[in-house]
């Protein structure tokens, strides 16, 4: 079993910053990926980034450029900062991560991009 609990959401100013961590904590947990997803109000979660156990990224169209991610294996962390923000990146957005083959989640942390 693995547990993802995030940090860092908030709301913030168009054009502002903020930066999301996650820890993973558990027994016997092998993690191979890890990213952030995000559920803006009424659509369907989507993917944001995700990067391997080796350091290899992916973004979302809507974030490359914008948004990093990063990880420390050793201390079972990720991380998302996030720059130049829209309102449009309004969403509740959830820590994810794959270990033995299954899909965990964290509880999700709200961020709010006013106008």
């Amino acid at each position: 079993q693995v547990q993802l609990v995030e940090s860092g959401g908030g709301l913030v100013q168009a054009g502002g910053s903020l930066r999301l961590s996650c820890v993973a904590s558990g027994n016997d947990f092998d993690i191979n990926a890890m990213g952030w997803y995000r559920q803006p109000p009424g659509k369907q979660r989507e993917l944001v980034a995700r990067i391997t156990s080796g350091g290899t990224p992916t973004y979302a169209d809507s974030a490359r450029g914008r948004f990093s991610i990063s990880r420390d294996n050793a201390k079972n962390t990720v991380s998302l900062q996030m720059n130049s923000l829209r309102p449009e990146d309004t969403a509740v957005y959830y820590c994810h991560a794959i270990s033995s083959g299954r899909n965990y989640w964290g509880q999700g942390t709200q961020v709010t991009v006013s106008s």
